[in-house]
């Protein structure tokens, strides 16, 4: 008996060849109340569909159907094939068939569950059959899997290849991201022995505000008072942190408060940051091709911003000689830059960045290195996951002058850890130092008035 891969009347013969084919039997009959017999038997007949439907399609009117009425019409092709190859199914595992069935063609498979599921803050791909999440600070492993290596690599093709990257023995390693600004990492073999493995930071479409962060308790209002004040009044800002400590998010969350009137420049090797404002350059770096040529490093993108008159340069991560280029860059008149750096305290950013800088073979004594810095930086911000998964800040250090051949920085605000609640989760306050930091006449100068008593020695929130 001949059946049509779409139904009559629908858009979606238009965008079909329109074959009539012979009703496959059955790849497996589920049994009353049990639905499909197994796992492997459902994983069969998608790939059956799925084949199908890539077979059917006619690519070259896809063109005339866009977004939600594309996927809506494929929808209807995926559930008449549905019907077709195994009319058995019940409900839910028909949508749920037809769901992923969907994600394969138009998402990234098997990884679009995750990517919807709330709290998922990070997705870690040891192979096709070992997928971890990290939600609510805890890490677990998930039901979810590919099929095989092959299917991981074809998910992970799909993801690098939109952002003009690549990834294959040749260039095993690869940094992307995804549409909402999510940070993806992965290396395939023969550098990574249990296949293929992916990383992803998630980012979410809306980045978290000023407001969530405090409901979250990273900081409090008094603290808020001060960043603010000092993104206004244009202070040169160094964020600094582990991994997955919240750098990068804490970097969107003060560059909403910089004018709107401002021209930003942000480099980065895998664009993630949103800012608000409507005036924004976003440049990022490039590997280099297959032939070793056309590589464009973070370096190069700072020296060329500095002739696109910018009034602030926000560089995602300084990991290499670049460093020395943005604070050439705070000290040249692009006050208000931001950046940020991985180190586990104030003190170690700045011998993080010297060692940086040395590494990347500028000859420079370390004396005049270190002039440079306490020049151009004014406030370090140390950010850091404690255990159980909260992120605070534990440092806002001022950084002042040099005395000898040292750089004198003094804490303003600092965070203390009290202990370890019973769900396994750190605790602590938030503590002013007493110190009222040299730049207050800057912030006065823009404009910006913080109450007489934001400095005073005391534990906050009490």
């Amino acid at each position: 008996m001949g059946c049509r891969y779409f139904p009559t009347g629908s858009n979606s013969q238009r965008i079909t060849k329109g074959v009539s084919f012979k009703m496959a039997a059955p790849p497996f009959a589920p049994t009353r109340g049990r639905g499909a017999s197994s796992e492997l038997d459902f994983e069969s007949l998608k790939r059956l569909i799925h084949g199908k439907l890539v077979e059917k399609l006619d690519l070259s009117r896809l063109g005339d159907l866009q977004g939600d009425t594309l996927r809506r019409e494929i929808r209807l092709v995926v559930e008449h094939l549905c019907d077709t190859e195994n009319p058995l199914l019940n409900r839910s595992e028909r949508e749920r068939l037809v769901e992923e069935v969907l994600d394969e063609t138009f998402g990234y498979g098997p990884l679009e569950i995750l990517l919807k599921e709330q709290g998922v803050a990070d997705i870690m791909i040891n192979g096709p059959k070992n997928v971890f999440i990290e939600k609510n600070g805890r890490i677990q492993k998930s039901e979810v899997t590919f099929r095989d290596n092959a299917h991981l690599m074809q998910i992970l093709d799909r993801i690098v290849s939109r952002v003009g990257r690549r990834i294959d023995e040749t260039s095993p390693m690869v940094d992307a991201r995804l549409a909402d600004g999510s940070r993806v990492n992965a290396i395939i073999p023969p550098l990574a022995l249990d296949g293929p493995s992916l990383t992803i930071r998630r980012f979410g479409s809306k980045p978290l505000g000023l407001e969530d962060l405090l409901k979250f308790g990273a900081f409090t209002p008094e603290i808020a008072l001060l960043l603010e004040g000092a993104i206004k009044a244009r202070l040169n800002i160094i964020i600094s942190g582990g991994t997955g400590s919240g750098k990068t998010t804490l970097l969107n969350t003060l560059s909403s408060f910089i004018q709107n009137d401002h021209r930003i420049i942000t480099i980065e090797d895998a664009a993630e940051l949103q800012m608000q404002q409507p005036h924004v350059l976003r440049l990022e770096t490039r590997p280099a091709n297959i032939e070793g040529k056309g590589r464009v490093t973070a370096t190069d993108l700072v020296k060329n911003a500095l002739r696109m008159r910018p009034d602030r340069i926000v560089i995602g991560e300084c990991r290499g000689a670049e460093s020395l280029d943005m604070l050439q860059a705070m000290n040249t008149g692009h006050e208000g830059s931001m950046t940020t750096i991985h180190a586990n305290t104030p003190r170690d950013a700045v011998s993080r960045l010297e060692t940086m800088i040395s590494m990347g073979g500028i000859e420079l004594p370390i004396r005049a290195l270190r002039q440079q810095f306490a020049a151009a930086v004014d406030l370090i911000i140390q950010v850091q996951r404690l255990q159980g998964g909260p992120r605070r800040l534990t440092y806002i250090t001022e950084v002042q002058n040099m005395e000898q051949d040292q750089i004198v920085m003094q804490d303003i605000f600092l965070f203390k850890q009290d202990g370890i609640d019973e769900g396994g989760r750190a605790f602590g306050h938030f503590e002013a130092t007493g110190i009222r930091p040299s730049f207050m006449p800057r912030l006065e100068a823009a404009g910006v008035k913080l109450p007489s008593n934001l400095f005073t020695q005391r534990a906050l929130g009490k």
